[in-house]
């Protein structure tokens, strides 16, 4: 059996959906012939926490744990967040910082903008690559995974590609310089060309990419990466439990994940309102359930429509109960980030999605590949972001469908986003590889 070394940051018992991707392969790639050993981090500083997912680690895996030092436990005592209060993904915030707190809120992004480039755990580079050269001469491997973000953990594989002879693969799970978070850095133009030349770098001088959707690898082509291909996200069939349920009671619109303001929908709130106010059987029955960090301006947003009494937010819920709740609801709601890469932006809820087959409610680019996917499973429909009258028109049609007991969904075409498929893809990605660096 071969052997793979994957370099990552996100490992159980972080929770959410980062985690997933590399859980999951590392459960499936022996099937194909490949033995991972995994490098994570000890004592990370992870945003959400599901514990459970540590007894889904595989039993065999080696997983090899360096100590990180994180800037994150300075930024909390700085800003005045309690030690129990989490550091929103995706820069989201749950309340509206004024005065004094704005301001030192703000020198804190100014100051993880410019000096921790490309991201805060930089720090973990250094010991990470120091430990894995001498790691590398004394044991044997075919082929090294980096998969970000964060972005930093590609510059391990990137300083290990001068000692090395093995191939190096760059898994990017989203872009880099293009993304919203991205945008919203507070980058001086010199931390803006440095990271641009550290991405140029990276594509470069691996030996592959791989990118999680067709619009992220042309434009990772275009900036120089020649050996790239496309492993999506996808959905474990383990995690779909196969017994009925009991449906909610309510027309309830679930939204699982992160809510940046980036991420937010004005007009489906706008559409949600006007509908509530002059449908008294809609407000009776409408159910608006945000599952994960919500940025305050979206929540505020909502109840300025006056949504808040059918509203509710849940900051955080295990993996296993949060698909529980998927399976229950009426309405999936999957929203694509308002950013200049907003066709190459796959979500990973989007398979789990799937995977539940209950009908979506995508708003974003229609011509997107979230919408693609959306069209070729038939599992939901698709709106622009601005689309008022094309949302009113898919939510009259899901809520009177509700009413009579028919709002299902046939998506077909799925079993190619299992996970158990996509190592399959992964493992020949590998193959590939090694057969090249042998000639």
């Amino acid at each position: 059996m071969k052997k793979v070394l994957v370099i990552l940051y996100y490992w159980p018992p972080a929770g959410g959906s980062a985690v997933q991707r590399w859980l999951r392969f590392c459960k499936y790639l022996p099937e194909y012939g490949w033995e991972p050993t995994v490098v994570a981090p000890e004592n990370a500083f992870y945003t959400d926490l599901d514990k459970e997912l540590v007894a889904e680690i595989p039993e065999k895996l080696n997983v090899l744990k360096i100590p990180i030092r994180e800037p994150h436990r300075i930024y909390k005592v700085f800003v005045g967040l309690k030690k129990e209060e989490n550091i929103g993904a995706y820069m989201s915030m749950k309340t509206e910082p004024r005065g004094l707190a704005k301001i030192k809120n703000d020198l804190s992004v100014w100051i993880r903008s410019n000096l921790f480039i490309p991201d805060a755990r930089i720090f973990w580079i250094r010991p990470v690559s120091g430990f894995l050269r001498k790691y590398l001469a004394a044991n044997k491997f075919d082929a090294i995974i980096t998969t970000g973000p964060p972005q930093s953990i590609h510059l391990i594989g990137l300083k290990l590609k001068t000692s090395i002879t093995i191939p190096w693969i760059a898994d990017f799970r989203d872009p880099w310089t293009s993304t919203d978070l991205h945008s919203a850095l507070k980058l001086t133009r010199y931390a803006e060309k440095k990271h641009i030349r550290l991405e140029s770098k990276v594509i470069r001088a691996a030996d592959h990419i791989i990118a999680i959707g067709n619009d992220m690898k042309n434009e990772f082509q275009k900036i120089g990466a020649k050996n790239i291909s496309v492993v999506m996200n996808g959905y474990d069939e383990s995690d779909v439990r196969t017994e009925n349920i009991e449906p909610d009671q309510k027309f309830s619109i679930v939204h699982l994940g992160t809510l940046p303001a980036t991420r937010n929908s004005s007009a489906l709130w706008k559409v949600l309102s006007e509908k509530a106010k002059t449908d008294k059987q809609f407000a009776g029955d409408l159910s608006i359930h945000l599952i994960g960090t919500v940025d305050f301006k979206v929540a505020q947003e909502i109840e300025a429509l006056n949504l808040k009494d059918y509203l509710s937010i849940t900051k955080f819920v295990k993996h296993n109960e949060g698909m529980e709740i998927l399976r229950r609801s009426a309405v999936l709601l999957l929203l694509i980030n308002m950013s200049k890469n907003a066709r190459g932006v796959i979500t990973g809820k989007i398979f789990e999605y799937l995977a539940v087959g209950r009908p979506v409610l995508l708003i974003g680019p229609v011509d997107g590949d979230a919408a693609a996917i959306i069209r070729e499973t038939e599992c939901g429909h698709c709106a622009g972001f601005d689309d008022e009258q094309e949302i009113r028109r898919i939510i009259d049609n899901f809520y009177t469908l509700w009413r009579q007991g028919l709002l299902t969904v046939h998506p077909g075409n799925v079993i190619r986003y299992s996970r158990r498929s996509l190592a399959a893809k992964l493992a020949g990605v590998l193959e590939n590889q090694v057969k090249l660096s042998v000639k």
